[in-house]
């Protein structure tokens, strides 16, 4: 019976996603390529040139997350602003500089995206015995799978291959990050962008299982949703009323709090259990039960019933999440330091 549950729930996302696609007749995940030449990522790309490279990223993320479970939700989160912008480039690493105008003080990054300490910890700790070698994009790419699975999440191989920008864009860093009173319509508009469809967006929300988030990111529905001074009715009440004590009118905009109360720490299906009980965090979590579009729903109540199917689906999107026009061959460079150019 478990066999056939899981069987027919990949058929419905494959049917779905081939529905999808079918609409988006150009769209091509491709793999990177200069000069009309392919360049294909794939997880064997530091085999020979520095195979300690995943038992370093693995080694520091530990004592990080032992340290901070938090922050594995962070680095996700760094992962997928960085690939939405000029795609999985690293650009989002880089410090403003007199050549340079980075991304971090961008209204999705400044005083919120956080982690960076530890990505800089890594690429020391690599440049020490691989110089030169592994790119701070593709860091961002091990990074993001290594606190998945220490969060109990699904395994993946990482296709690697990826080289760093030299350059960085604050105003696509502004326009392209859906941000979190995102309509669905919106959402899907931005995961269409990069050529991601609606199976992708509700599986890579599931991301949201772990880590918390600012006040001032759901404050909107508590007190002015639809500019009437009222909340969101969508919110189940009791949770409502827990919110509020939490996130005040006036103030409080850096309070936080867990994107999944239940288990925030540990990555799991409880993030869309809690969506069909009207508890989802964001406005942008809860619209994909509540919006209009049926996909979405249907793929909501599918993985709180399925976690396996919910992780299959991740893996597969976090794989093409991070096949996001990356810079390969003789595109880019492999930063020496992930804040500047060399």
């Amino acid at each position: 019976m478990e066999l056939f549950k899981v069987t027919f729930g990949l058929i419905v996302i494959a049917s779905l996603s081939a529905t999808l696609s079918s609409a988006n007749p150009g769209f091509n995940i491709g793999w990177g390529s200069h000069g009309g030449r392919s360049f294909s990522l794939f997880p064997e790309f530091y085999q020979f040139s520095c195979p300690q490279a995943n038992d370093i990223v693995m080694s520091v993320l530990e004592r990080a997350i032992a340290n901070e479970p938090r922050i594995a939700a962070s680095l996700l989160r760094v992962h997928f602003h960085d690939c939405f912008v000029q795609g999985c480039d690293a650009s989002v690493l880089l410090d403003d500089s007199a050549t340079i105008v980075g991304e971090k003080n961008s209204g999705p990054n400044k005083n919120s995206l956080r982690g960076f300490e530890v990505i800089d910890e890594i690429k020391a700790k690599l440049e020490e015995v691989c110089p030169q070698t592994v790119s701070c994009a593709d860091i961002l790419a091990l990074v993001a799978h290594g606190s998945i699975v220490l969060s109990g999440g699904p395994y993946w191989e990482v296709p690697l291959g990826r080289r760093d920008s030299k350059t960085a864009s604050l105003n696509a860093s502004n326009t392209n990050i859906p941000p979190p009173n995102s309509t669905l319509q919106n959402l899907v508009t931005s995961f269409n962008r990069q050529g991601l469809d609606e199976v992708d967006l509700v599986a890579l929300s599931g991301g949201h299982t772990i880590g918390l988030a600012r006040c001032v990111s759901f404050k909107q529905r508590l007190y002015n949703q639809n500019g009437n001074n009222q909340p969101d009715q969508t919110l189940d009440k009791g949770y409502y009323n827990n919110l509020k004590s939490v996130c005040p009118r006036s103030g409080g905009d850096n309070n936080t709090s867990p994107l999944d109360f239940a288990s925030p720490a540990k990555f799991d299906n409880a993030y869309f259990k809690h969506i069909l009980w009207g508890k989802g965090l964001l406005n942008s979590d809860e619209v994909l039960f509540t919006g209009s579009a049926g996909t979405t729903m249907q793929l909501v109540k599918i993985y709180a019933e399925d976690e396996g199917l919910f992780f299959i689906q991740f893996a597969k999107s976090m794989v093409k999440m991070g096949n996001i026009s990356p810079l390969t061959g003789f595109n880019g460079e492999v930063r020496k330091n992930c804040r500047r150019i060399n």
